[in-house]
């Protein structure tokens, strides 16, 4: 029997947001297929915890609060400093609000989603650019986005649609301008699934998440999982997408292709 193939051997990546749901399941696959790994997040604790749970050897842990620059350049430095290069960015840490009508915004919550989710995705690629162009790697950037990055999905998300739909920007703005050095940047854009953040600004049980958006897509028979979306992410941190950038893989079972008449 052959060996499974390890796809970013020796790859190393920063991870942000990677404390949980989407981040904690990519960090956990891209440490199988042989990378180095640092997890940024704002929640040490469980941080920790999920670097003690793959092993230390080949994860770190860092806090960053993605919303302040001088963090994001720190964060960035230390994986330097720990490993001597950055291959792979996943600039995944974001946040959403409670549902809640426009007409009845809060708007420091809108401003709050906004500086976590755009100017976070900004400063991330940012400091990690630098860092690839500096080094002379064609690096590979990864940023989540969301099916609400092409459509509003209709629950009262103002704040969060907004977000999604502007990084949607970013990545196409950056990868011009990134690709003249070989770095690529893509976005992965899933529809919804329960994560623990999911489930805690729906107020709902795991089950009742998922069979909530399971309801909507085209697609029957599969339940949408964190480990779907990590796959996905590291299909555009290998080599196995050398030319593929710019680009949005969106991961929702044809949710946004097909409208059901029914």
């Amino acid at each position: 029997m052959s060996k499974p193939t390890r796809k970013l051997q020796g790859k190393v990546a920063l991870i942000t947001g990677a404390a949980s749901g989407i981040g904690e399941e990519t960090a956990k696959l891209f440490v199988a297929n042989g990378a180095f790994v640092v997890i940024a997040d704002i929640n040490d604790e469980v941080g920790q915890k999920v670097v003690t749970s793959i092993g230390v050897d080949r994860v770190n842990f860092h806090h960053c609060d993605v919303r302040d620059e001088k963090q994001v350049e720190e964060t960035v430095s230390y994986t330097i400093e720990k490993h001597g290069r950055l291959d792979i960015l996943v600039s995944n840490a974001g946040i959403a609000e409670t549902p809640s009508s426009i007409l009845e915004l809060d708007m420091s919550n809108f401003d709050n989603v906004i500086s976590t989710n755009v100017r976070g995705v900004v400063a991330t690629i940012k400091h990690a650019g630098q860092a690839m162009v500096k080094q002379k790697i064609r690096g590979s950037i990864i940023c989540t986005g969301s099916t609400a990055s092409v459509i509003s999905l209709n629950i009262s998300l103002t704040a969060y649609t907004s977000s999604k739909h502007a990084v949607l920007g970013v990545v196409r703005s950056s990868c011009g301008e990134l690709g003249t050095y070989g770095i690529r940047v893509n976005c992965v854009s899933p529809h919804g699934l329960a994560t623990p953040l999911t489930c805690q600004n729906f107020k709902m049980e795991e089950s009742e998440v998922e069979e909530f958006f399971s309801s909507q897509p085209s697609l029957k028979g599969v339940v949408l999982k964190a480990s779907h979306i990590a796959e996905a992410v590291m299909f555009l941190a290998s080599d196995e997408s050398v030319y593929i950038s710019g680009q949005n893989l969106i991961v929702d079972g044809g949710f946004t292709a097909v409208k059901s008449l029914m």
